[in-house]
Formats: structure tokens, sequence, C-alpha cells
């Protein structure tokens, strides 16, 4: 008996005709894998990749506690931290200061809030600890094992304002899965100048619609999606904390909207 003849005949018995049988089994041999969405991935990583609230007030919290700090919201101090990223690098774009690397606009902001929250008594060497939470940040909690499944597939690195030494040490430490770093740094840009998110494009020779840009934050979605790349976001309720959950977005505007790394690994067929 020969291969057609065999086929037609098991499926018969189960009810299938011979001919649709046999033009099923041979569709299934010649249908082709699905093309890939992309070729790369790259990710916003503060609150997108890594918990930087927790993480810092965390931290705060911890050095507090061996300083005899005490009345300090640290949650608040993480925050207000964080609000001075934008405009510290405005002053950059506006040429108040020169290209500055994220680590030292950090310090900046630091030497202001440790004033403004009233924190005193700290050594330059404590200082210097703390600024560098900011390569210390853990991940969300799905964020090692969906990035492990999408580098199955695809090239995965960070595009982010953190410099090259914060987001390899913030990578070892999370126990991040990158294939490579793409930090601003690298072009002396911030996000979203468009410099930053055709880098890669440029660094491994494909055309802005091989990158595909994951993000929680619209902007930088939105920044990257004139450009050309594809574009996913991730909801990330819990960046702000409980006060400042950020609403979803709707269905369409971007290319993929998903819920965490594991929903993205499968709607992109990970």
């Amino acid at each position: 008996m020969n291969r057609r003849d065999f086929v037609s005949g098991v499926l018969v018995s189960g009810g299938l005709s011979p001919l649709l049988a046999l033009a099923g089994a041979e569709a299934s041999q010649a249908r082709p894998a699905t093309p890939p969405p992309a070729k790369i991935l790259l990710f916003d990583t503060f609150g997108t990749v890594v918990d930087w609230r927790s993480s810092v007030a965390a931290e705060g919290e911890r050095i507090g506690r061996a300083k005899g700090v005490t009345g300090v919201d640290w949650a608040a101090f993480a925050d207000a931290w964080r609000a001075g990223y934008g405009p510290s690098m405005n002053r950059v774009r506006r040429g108040e200061l020169p290209w500055t690397k994220l680590d030292v606009l950090h310090r900046m902001v630091l030497d202001q809030l440790l004033v403004t929250f009233k924190i005193d008594g700290w050594s330059e060497a404590e200082k210097v600890d703390f600024n560098r939470v900011w390569h210390r940040l853990n991940p969300w909690p799905d964020a090692v094992e969906g990035l492990t499944r999408l580098k199955s597939r695809f090239i995965i690195a960070p595009l982010s304002n953190g410099n090259l030494s914060l987001l390899t040490e913030m990578g070892k430490h999370a126990k991040l899965p990158w294939d490579t770093i793409m930090s601003t740094e690298l072009v002396k840009h911030y996000k979203p100048d468009r410099e930053t998110y055709l880098m890669a494009a440029d660094f491994f020779d494909v055309q802005p619609s091989d990158l595909m840009m994951v993000a929680a934050h619209e902007g930088d979605l939105d920044a990257a999606k004139a450009l050309g790349l594809k574009t996913a976001f991730v909801y990330r309720p819990n960046e702000y904390g409980p006060a400042r959950v950020p609403k979803r977005v709707p269905p369409g505007k971007f290319d993929y909207n998903t819920l965490d790394f594991k929903e993205l690994a499968t709607q992109l067929g990970v």
C-alpha cells in the first residue's frame, strides 16, 4: 500500500472522504511557517522591564534604617526622583548642559532631593551607593520568563536612556537575558529623539520596519511608530503605585496590546 492509499484508508475509517483527507494532509505539509513580525525587539526599560518605584523605595528604607532616618516617605522620594528625569534631560536638549550620562543626571536630582526631604548626614560613599540603586532595579515578575521566550525567536535588547554601565549592571542584577545593549548613550541623544530609535536599524543593517519597540508608555511607542517601527504596548498598572494607575491603551492603536511579556510572547507565536 502506498502513502496515498494508507492516508485515505485511515481517514475514511474516521469519517473523512479520501480527497478531503489527502488535501488536508498535503496542505499541512506545504504550509509555510508564519514569518516573524520583526527581527529585533527593543524594550523600554524603566517601568516596562523593571519596577523602579518599589526598588528605589526599598533601598531608601534600607539605608534610612541604617542611618537612623525617620519620617521619610520613600515611595514619594522615588516618585520625586523619577519626576526629575525628564526635566534634567531637557536641560541637555536645550544646551544648558553638555551630553550627560543618566547616572550623572540622577545624582544631580538626588542631591536636590536630599535637601528637599531634609535628609543629611550621609557620606559621599553612601550617596554614590544610593545613586547606583538604578543599576539594581528588580524586574517585573513576568520579565525574565517572557524575555527568555522571546529571545528564542528574536534578537532582544533594551532601548533605554540609561547609560551603558547602568543597563549592563541592571541586566546582571535582574538576570535579564539581553542579546545586546542599545543605550542612547551610543548616539548621544535621549528618547524620543529620532536618532535613538533608528540606531538599531543602522547597527544591525535592517529597516525600521524590522524593529519592534516594546514599552509601557504611549509616548515612547508613538515616537517609534512615526519612524516606521512596529510597536507593542505592555500594560504596567503598578508602575506609579496605587494612586496613579494608568489607563489601558485602546485596541488597534499599536500593533500589539498585552498585559505582560508572557502574553506578548504568546501573541508573537513563541
